[in-house]
């Protein structure tokens, strides 16, 4: 088994949280040899718990993309915007990569990475980490076996969370999707992905619907203040800043040490929290932030077959997981992510349920499937092979995220995908 030399540029919640504690799990498969990001304490943080020596710690991504290969494969787990630039340079310098989704905030940048990945003879893997979840391949083999015969109907909703909207989309990186991407993009090409390589069938239209209805200045209750520490209404606010980074069922009281707490301050504290939350752009009140991205959107696809999806986003619920029903001629599934379980029920038989928990010892990170990717990402360097997250693979649900975003924009207007494809 080979040992992957790897460098990471963007040491945020999936460049250090994610990707760099697989080294923690699996030591003989990979080795942090240089890192970037222009933040000097994340730098510091990173460098000393992986040991990587002075000289290759790089305060910004160019500056390690300034040198010479240093390393087997290239994270990038940058700012959106930034994705096409640091993969153009490190295929041009030979590395392998892994890319954070999305790919890019363009068709025409995703289709130059593409381009560039086969011109250079390297992979190019997407982080669409569900396609390696043991629930969606639970999914896709009784899909596959029969059990409900030929798909016609599927029904998704992505349930987002309150405090998930409130920490991303509202406070957070992906407010705006003039300084990242639009959420149906950032968000839910993960969700088209899904939904295609389950089916098997690409969209060949779709119209979308959504808004941006609630996180805005006309809804803050009256006499509400500018940040969660100096508001009145912060004790009763289910999105108050305190209670979610305190308080929740993801807050720091409740033992979490991690994302999101995490975004806020390297290894939290309460007094580091509360120092970000009152000086900090996660502790300004909701309804007054630069945010424009929607809070809610559905979207409405004819697959190929004549195959119905519809998918629903939204930052309105309670638990933060995804909810799938494939309804087929013979019988349906029902899965929920959020138990882990997975029902088929044939049409005047039996339902058979499926709990997750049993067919992997490993839930972390989306449901497992951040360690089977890297996992077999590194299988199919060793081996000359490639994933099913290329970027090959990838450019189409990005192409659909991009025609639904117009679709919204246009008051619902049908798009074929054909056409938006040619343009």
């Amino acid at each position: 088994m080979k040992k992957f030399t790897v460098a990471i540029v963007g040491l945020g919640g999936r460049g250090h949280h994610t990707y760099a504690k697989y080294q923690n799990k699996f030591p003989e498969r990979m080795k942090i040899v240089a890192i970037a990001d222009i933040d000097p304490e994340k730098v510091r943080c990173v460098g000393e718990e992986f040991d990587v020596p002075e000289n290759f710690r790089f305060d910004s991504a160019e500056s390690l993309l300034s040198r010479e290969k240093l390393a087997d494969v290239l994270i990038i787990a940058t700012q959106d915007r930034q994705h096409c630039a640091h993969a153009l340079k490190a295929l041009a310098l030979g590395y392998d990569i892994l890319l954070e989704k999305p790919v890019a905030v363009t068709a025409e940048d995703c289709l130059a990475i593409r381009d560039a990945a086969r011109k250079a003879n390297r992979m190019v893997a997407i982080c669409h980490v569900l396609e390696y979840t043991a629930f969606y391949r639970k999914i896709k083999e009784i899909i596959k076996s029969g059990a409900i015969g030929e798909p016609v109907t599927l029904q998704a909703i992505e349930n987002v969370g309150y405090w998930h909207q409130a920490h991303s989309f509202v406070r957070g990186n992906w407010r705006n999707d003039e300084i990242e991407s639009p959420m149906i993009l950032q968000k839910c090409c993960h969700d088209f992905d899904i939904l295609s390589w389950l089916l098997d069938r690409r969209c060949v239209s779709l119209s979308s619907f959504g808004s941006l209805k609630y996180f805005k200045p006309e809804n803050a209750p009256k006499g509400s203040g500018e940040r969660c520490t100096e508001c009145k209404y912060s004790e009763e606010c289910p999105y108050s800043a305190l209670k979610i980074y305190f308080d929740s069922e993801i807050g720091y009281r409740k033992g979490n040490r991690g994302w999101p707490c995490d975004v806020l301050a390297e290894n939290p504290t309460e007094e580091t929290l509360l120092e970000a939350i009152k000086t900090g752009p996660y502790g300004r009140c909701v309804f007054r932030c630069d945010n424009n991205v929607v809070d809610h959107q559905v979207v409405n696809m004819q697959m190929e077959d004549d195959i119905t999806v519809s998918f629903t986003m939204t930052g309105f619920t309670a638990q933060n997981y995804r909810h799938l029903k494939v309804m087929g001629t013979l019988g349906e599934i029902v899965a929920d992510q959020g138990k882990n379980l997975v029902t088929v029920t044939p049409f005047g038989g039996e339902s058979t349920v499926y709990d997750i928990t049993k067919l992997t010892d490993d839930l972390s990170g989306h449901g497992g499937g951040d360690n089977r990717m890297m996992s077999e990402m590194f299988d199919a360097l060793e081996k000359n092979a490639g994933v099913s997250s290329s970027v090959e693979n990838a450019i189409a649900s990005h192409l659909v995220a991009f025609a639904a975003e117009r679709s919204r924009k246009l008051g619902g207007e049908r798009i074929f995908m054909r056409d938006f494809e040619r343009e």
